[in-house]
């Protein structure tokens, strides 16, 4: 079957690594079953993956791709929520692992999972839609809706619109009744958070009109002294990623002093999956999708990604 895999890793120059070919039917183990595959999302992980984060260098080469959505093998419409692991919360499993970390990814014709890990896919939802929910929808759907500890009407910062995580964010935050803020380098993006539902917009590090109830940080060590600095006393800050840098400078007095709270988050669980899938239906908030490429023209998407060229989702289809 065709597929995407990492074949070597290279810290500078990821894309290196990256080959598109024939590989090896899925293998299937018991309690597995498999999809076949209509559309999957590019996430930043697929770029870490390359640069060698994450993955034993005995696993290569191993199939990209951690979302995907399609058909199983009863021809059900399908989201395969990727998080490999066992108990009510999957993430808290300290052996679980990602699709494309330990097992093959969804980058492929077909791809093995865990009965488990099927949700059913509404018939309102596209499969390229579908596709972007498991990990970056689902990390903003959890940092919104589970972390924050927001009630509807609150004041929400996003550090960094562009991404999709922080677009889900916004998305969901306008759906889900907060007032969002959001920054950005770019003016182009700044535009587009406002078409996609921000209230306002901001240059990085702007001094705000008033403070935030929560800030969701996912870009690290460029804008953490503004996230601070930007909350209410007794806000929270909800952090899932780093991609400036995982070595934000310390404040700790501030933290102290004004009662802040710090939250990690990551994706979260196969149920918080379906009830995503649901919300989107009811409400009809939709993906942003950036760009929709045939899996065989995967090296354009990753590209685009490396080079921070887009706007929300990129989307792959077979």
């Amino acid at each position: 079957m065709f597929a995407v895999t990492a074949t070597q890793t290279d810290p500078d120059n990821p894309l290196a690594g990256l080959t598109l070919g024939e590989h090896p039917e899925p293998k299937v183990p018991d309690g597995w079953t498999t999809v076949t595959v209509k559309a999957a999302a590019l996430n930043h992980h697929d770029l870490w993956t390359l640069r060698g984060v994450g993955i034993r260098q005995e696993r290569l080469p191993i199939v990209l791709g951690c979302d995907a959505a399609g058909l199983d093998e009863d021809g059900n419409e399908v989201i395969v929520h990727s998080v490999i692991g066992t108990g009510s919360d999957e993430t808290l499993d300290p052996k679980r692992s990602l699709l494309s970390e330990t097992h093959d990814g969804t980058f492929a014709e077909r791809v093995a999972v865990p009965r488990r890990n099927l949700v059913p896919k509404p018939a309102a939802l596209g499969f390229e839609e579908a596709a972007c929910l498991p990990t970056a929808w689902l990390t903003a759907y959890r940092m919104l809706f589970d972390k924050a500890g927001l009630e509807p009407g609150s004041t929400v910062l996003v550090q960094g619109a562009g991404g999709g995580v922080a677009t889900a964010l916004i998305a969901l935050g306008r759906a889900g009744g907060y007032r969002v803020w959001a920054t950005s380098r770019s003016e182009a993006k700044r535009a587009r958070a406002l078409e996609l539902g921000a209230d306002q917009v901001f240059e990085p590090g702007a001094r705000l009109p008033e403070r935030v109830d929560a800030v969701m940080e996912t870009v690290g060590q460029a804008t953490w002294a503004h996230s601070l600095k930007s909350l209410r006393p007794g806000g929270r800050i909800v952090v899932s990623g780093a991609t400036s840098g995982a070595v934000p400078p310390a404040d700790l007095n501030r933290v102290f002093f004004l009662q802040l709270s710090v939250v990690g988050s990551t994706m979260g669980t196969r149920d918080q999956l379906a009830r995503l899938a649901r919300f989107l239906e009811q409400t009809g908030t939709r993906p942003v999708i950036d760009r929709t490429l045939p899996l065989a023209e995967a090296r354009e998407g990753f590209a685009a990604m490396h080079g921070g060229e887009l706007f929300g989702k990129i989307v792959f289809t077979l």
